[in-house]
């Protein structure tokens, strides 16, 4: 679907402020470097890059420190799509907790994209604001450089089953037609077929990249081969990302490994491994002030200090 027109601008609602993540000897993986190009101007980036997460602490883990260098080099508007609510069948429950659980993860994620940006800089208001994209209410956020979207769809489990809590909706069952419907968990919309959400996926990649000349596209590789026995909503996530941007030859896409780089040595160097490593800290900080708790020594372990992708590279420039 085409950029909305000024007809068209989104609807938007709710606007406040806030106070206030194997390998097979036939591909070869690099490590994102920061880049060096720096913006035409500050109103107008000369690059936008997308961070497509199902879960509120996968770019941290999987995406880092590329996702810290795009938003820290000057040279990006960097955009965070967290599709589902990483709920764990809760919905919107606490789990006998002071808070719901999707929301202290949502929290994570905004302390992590607060402490990237805030690096070098004094701390300034942020935004939110509920934004209509194809007829769906998304929760939006907005803070220097950086934009945030909560989507809330369901967690889908490892395999792709949903939970019972959440009437076993997810995203892999919606993309193969076993349901015609998924809900957001807070009750915000309903998604009617896949090709409703991916239309809707289309808009957000549209309204956020509006002019910019280059658009880079982050998600997990769907490459069985080099990510294998990854989380279905993480390869589900990508594939409505990929799906959304088929015919878009200006965008550069990035695929990362995720469950599978536990399997792979280090590669990063000490610098980017303690950059990796503080946006996650910050974001289990983020969960447990919401009163949920958190894995670190086990994700410490598994992820952190490994970050491996492969990239296609775009073939034009967007308005070309």
């Amino acid at each position: 679907m085409s950029r909305p027109s000024k007809s068209k601008l989104p609807h938007r609602t709710k606007r406040t402020s806030l106070s206030r993540s194997l390998s097979d000897a036939a591909f070869a993986f690099a490590l994102l470097l920061p880049t060096s190009a720096g913006a035409a101007n500050n109103d107008q980036p000369d690059k936008v890059s997308f961070y497509f997460a199902a879960h509120e602490d996968d770019w941290q883990l999987f995406m880092n420190p590329p996702a810290f260098d795009d938003v820290t080099s000057g040279t990006a508007k960097t955009v965070f799509v967290h599709v589902t609510a990483g709920d764990a069948g809760l919905g919107v429950g606490a789990g006998g907790r002071k808070q719901p659980y999707y929301l202290a993860r949502e929290n994570g994620a905004l302390d992590a994209i607060r402490f990237m940006v805030e690096a070098d800089k004094i701390p300034v208001d942020a935004s939110a604001e509920v934004i209509t994209l194809n007829g769906h209410a998304i929760f939006r956020t907005s803070y220097v450089n950086t934009i945030c979207y909560f989507m809330r769809l369901p967690d889908g489990n490892g395999s792709g089953a949903g939970f019972a809590g959440t009437g076993f909706q997810s995203l892999k069952r919606l993309a193969s037609g076993e349901i015609n419907t998924l809900a957001a968990i807070d009750g915000s919309t309903v998604y009617r077929g896949w090709s409703d959400l991916v239309a809707t996926v289309r808009e957000i990649l549209n309204y956020e990249r509006g002019d910019i000349p280059l658009a880079q596209l982050n998600v997990p590789d769907p490459d069985r081969r080099i990510n294998p026995d990854d989380h279905s909503d993480h390869l589900m996530t990508a594939k409505a990302a990929l799906d959304a941007a088929k015919d878009l030859n200006c965008v550069r896409r990035v695929y990362f490994v995720d469950y599978a780089s536990s399997n792979l040595p280090e590669n990063l160097n000490g610098l980017q491994r303690d950059m990796e490593s503080a946006v996650f800290a910050v974001t289990l900080a983020g969960v447990m002030a919401f009163d949920h708790g958190t894995s670190w020594s086990h994700y410490d372990r598994s992820f952190i200090g490994r970050n491996y992708f492969r990239v296609e590279e775009a073939s034009a420039r967007c308005g070309q």
